[in-house]
């Protein structure tokens, strides 16, 4: 235990850019569950993955802007593809979205095969690096996550075809290079299905409260007892969502806890 590791200087910085990722992973965790396209998420960020190692690949600077309009645009052509295959085949959604997060998981892998240092790559793009985000890059992803928040609030949340895989797509671009592809899957499933039988302004503040809480504490955890943070906020998430069933608001609401229809 080294609670010389709770430094406001490395903390801080983390903390913000969780708060980041969860203003837009909140509200589109809940659309994601809504159209029953759990896998989107893994999708996307995978594939804004496989456009950063590939800018790698062709010798781009790694923390460049190169890199970042690579991964973008990675995204949003994947999210192209989906937004079209969901008009084409929409009853195929699913596993066409499982496809294509394999397609660009081994994708990455091929890139990578021929690197020494590979295997730090694909970590890193995975849990993350959280506690060595700096101020500095938090302010582009902070500009984007609120003109992103500004143009679902517009749309009053109705968000459709097009529209909704290419925001989802400039959302996943910034997420997935600050916390990491593992944790911004869990940002976006967690807490929404944690909340999934609330509704409106409540579910928004539940969910926000359990995202809040699973990555102050995960980053406290992982500081003090010296783990990696990315993989560790994912399991007080799930923490954190399971304690958010002690309060009877959460718990009443969950479908999970529904009362069942009992046959004469």
């Amino acid at each position: 235990m080294n609670l010389e590791g709770l430094d406001i200087s490395i903390l801080g910085p983390a903390c913000v850019a969780g708060l980041i990722v969860l203003s837009t992973h909140v509200p589109l965790g809940k659309q994601v569950l809504s159209r029953g396209i759990i896998f989107i998420d893994l999708a996307i960020a995978q594939i804004a993955a496989l456009g950063v190692i590939l800018a790698q690949f062709m010798g781009i600077e790694e923390q460049g802007l190169g890199v970042q309009i690579a991964a973008a645009v990675a995204a949003l052509a994947g999210a192209g593809l989906l937004s079209w295959t969901d008009r084409r085949w929409p009853e195929y959604q699913e596993p066409l979205i499982g496809t294509l997060f394999v397609l660009a998981a081994t994708g990455g892998l091929l890139l990578l095969a021929n690197n020494p240092q590979g295997g730090e790559h694909l970590k890193d793009l995975l849990v993350g690096q959280i506690l060595w985000v700096s101020f500095a890059q938090l302010i582009p992803a902070a500009i984007l996550s609120v003109i992103l928040l500004a143009f679902m609030w517009l749309r009053r949340g109705r968000l459709v075809g097009l529209a909704f895989y290419a925001l989802f797509a400039l959302a996943i671009t910034t997420s997935v290079q600050l916390v990491g592809v593992y944790l911004v899957f869990a940002s976006l499933i967690v807490p929404a299905l944690a909340t999934a039988g609330m509704s409106g302004k409540k579910q928004l503040i539940a969910a926000y409260a359990i995202g809040i809480a699973g990555y102050v504490s995960g980053l406290a955890l992982s500081a003090v007892f010296d783990l990696p943070s990315g993989a560790l906020i994912v399991w007080t998430l799930a923490a954190c969502a399971l304690l958010a069933q002690a309060f009877p608001g959460v718990r009443r609401s969950h479908p999970a806890h529904a009362p069942k229809d009992v046959a004469a």
